[in-house]
């Protein structure tokens, strides 16, 4: 099976990295199709990492653009020695991170034709820290390839983006992210068409609604929560609740991630589960759990960004309704709700709080207390008489 079967709707970048494989497979070094530096762009949930990881095995393979298995599973585990990522668990990328991967990037390929440094969200460094990394992609060793990943080539400061070969990702149809998940993870097809529709045909995101039936009853309630808020009062109240739920989000992302880790840990130090820790060992396993810290505080953003992506498709249902545009609602399974809301407000007051989400998620982004900014966003989302 080639690397790229299991892609759906990405047949042009598919074509690009795979040309480039072909080429770089068949000894063509000097091809213009292959190049030393590259940048994966596209909206979240198009599979950024994935084509990147993809493209990461095809130039790993022996022999083959379509993908080794071996280097499959070396690369899936990332533990192929000729290749280094780069994947920050933290709200940016440190400079010192960057430098550690800049000077592994010097070496020589061990077992094959490349060395591939990957960095996922690229778009988390500083400009001091692009800097670093410019300077190894203007001298790159004749066998090293990086693959960046960011959501836009504008997320990188403009020095960068001359440096590097952009491959722009779309966001595939709802029919074919169901389609994908029905077949790849056994879930029947309505099911998957309802997560893929609802999560915006973000990949992850489909995967995790129609696998996950907390998921899928967390955000019923956001959406019930939304609709509910007819005061300041309840406003305030329902930031509260959005937060608890955003947080409920996050625990059950990182919980059972941790302990792996922390599982892990211990046995690579040869602590017996409920052992005692050495005072000695102490020290790395407290920075173990700072970075868990870390994640835990990203994974909140996110989870809060995640509940301001579904509004943000709660009020464009109902703003689609009162300007009469004939189209079918992300939120199809309340229907009658979305009637219902659009009838007791105006095209300019869902604009509004469209604009009041999008300034929230600015400011969260930018450190603002996420209730202070949630509570500003929802004042605005106040509604007079029934919803249902």
């Amino acid at each position: 099976m080639a690397v790229w079967d299991e892609w759906t709707g990405q047949s042009e970048a598919i074509a690009v990295v795979a040309a480039a494989a072909s080429a770089s497979a068949l000894g063509g070094s000097g091809d213009s199709s292959m190049t030393h530096s590259w940048l994966i762009t596209g909206p979240p949930g198009s599979g950024r990492s994935n084509l990147a990881y993809a493209f990461a095995t095809a130039l790993l393979s022996p022999g083959t653009p379509e993908g080794d298995e071996a280097a499959a599973r070396q690369v899936a585990a990332r533990t192929h020695p000729d290749l280094a990522v780069l994947a920050t668990e933290r709200v940016i990328i440190s400079i010192e991170e960057v430098r550690q991967l800049v000077s592994s990037s010097q070496f020589s390929p061990s077992v094959g034709r490349y060395r591939v440094m990957i960095i996922e969200d690229a778009d988390r460094m500083s400009e001091r820290t692009s800097n670093v990394l410019l300077k190894a992609l203007e001298e790159p060793p004749p066998r090293t390839v990086w693959i960046l990943c960011a959501p836009s080539a504008a997320d990188l400061i403009p020095t960068i983006r001359s440096r590097v070969r952009t491959v722009r990702l779309r966001v595939p149809a709802v029919e074919e992210v169901a389609a994908l998940i029905s077949a790849r993870d056994n879930i029947d097809l309505q099911t998957a068409t309802r997560a893929a529709r609802e999560a915006q045909s973000h990949i992850g995101m489909a995967h995790r609604l129609a696998t996950n039936e907390d998921a899928r009853s967390r955000r019923q309630r956001t959406l019930e929560i939304a609709l509910g808020i007819r005061t300041v009062s309840d406003a305030v109240l329902a930031a509260a609740a959005l937060l608890a739920l955003a947080g409920d989000d996050a625990k059950a992302i990182t919980e059972e991630k941790d302990a792996e880790e922390r599982e892990s840990a211990l046995r690579s130090l040869g602590i017996e589960p409920g052992g005692t820790i050495p005072p000695a060992l102490r020290v790395q396993l407290k920075n173990l759990e700072e970075d868990q810290k870390r994640r835990a505080t990203r994974s909140l953003r996110d989870g809060i960004d995640r509940i301001a992506v579904d509004l943000l498709s709660l009020y464009r249902d109902i703003l689609l309704m009162q300007l009469g545009v004939p189209s079918d609602p992300i939120n199809l399974a309340i229907h009658a709700q979305l009637l219902a809301a659009a009838k007791i407000s105006t095209a300019p007051q869902t604009l509004a709080t469209m604009d009041a989400i999008a300034t929230a998620r600015k400011r969260i982004e930018s450190n603002v207390s996420p209730a202070l900014a949630l509570e500003a966003m929802l004042i605005t989302a106040r509604r007079t008489g029934p919803t249902t």
